[in-house]
């Protein structure tokens, strides 16, 4: 008996500290089970993706001669700069820079933050055209594709948009399927099936305005 009074405190003290213990992992953990790399990585090149297909819409605004044309281009820019915020507000949260460190020394072009409006201005990166180098971001356009599509107007401008924005958002849906299957952040998964789902429907109607242009 006196046995078993001694051993009473021994094992409150290590129940105490098991408690402890799974307490700091629990906490230690909730800033960073929550969302992991794949995250990281999709808010950070969608946010450049989004700024890209931005500034073609704007393009559209000036230059495009279809009115379905431009509908389009106000569409994409209405749906995608609350996104970049959302994003953006993400990688805050996670004390991240909105653009992979490997990208921030000139890899990615910007536009000064043109056709952002107050969305990302911050973390906008300097340079006259929103392209990337080839490769690194899924459907991005060159700057050589961008300052051609500058010079456009009328029809053919209608048409480089079109093709180009298709292969834009084809390369923005291998994005969002590649965080649906690897990420862990619930809201950044949702966003993704979003983006699938929206813009596969743009491509269908890009490609229907394609064969009457």
């Amino acid at each position: 008996m006196r046995r078993l009074i001694l051993l009473i405190p021994a094992i409150l003290a290590a129940a105490v500290l098991t408690a402890c213990g799974s307490g700091e992992s629990t906490a230690s953990g909730t800033g960073t089970t929550d969302h992991n790399n794949a995250d990281i990585t999709f808010a950070q090149n969608m946010i450049r993706h989004h700024r890209q297909a931005i500034v073609m819409a704007d393009l559209a605004e000036t230059r495009a001669h279809n009115p379905e044309v431009k509908n389009l281009a106000q569409q994409i820019r209405r749906a995608q700069t609350p996104e970049i915020t959302t994003m953006a507000g993400w990688l805050t949260a996670w004390n991240q820079p909105t653009a992979p460190p490997t990208t921030a020394g000139g890899s990615g072009h910007g536009m000064g933050g043109h056709g952002m409006g107050g969305h990302g201005s911050a973390t906008a990166m300097p340079g006259a055209m929103t392209g990337t180098m080839p490769g690194t971001i899924a459907g991005m356009m060159s700057d050589d594709d961008m300052t051609k599509m500058s010079m456009m107007t009328g029809p053919s401008f209608d048409r480089m948009f079109l093709t180009m924005m298709i292969t834009h958002h084809q390369g923005a849906i291998t994005m969002a399927r590649a965080e649906i299957r690897d990420g862990r952040y619930a809201p950044a998964k949702k966003l993704a099936e979003s983006i699938q789902v929206s813009q596969s429907a743009e491509i269908t109607t890009m490609q229907n305005l394609l064969t009457r242009i």
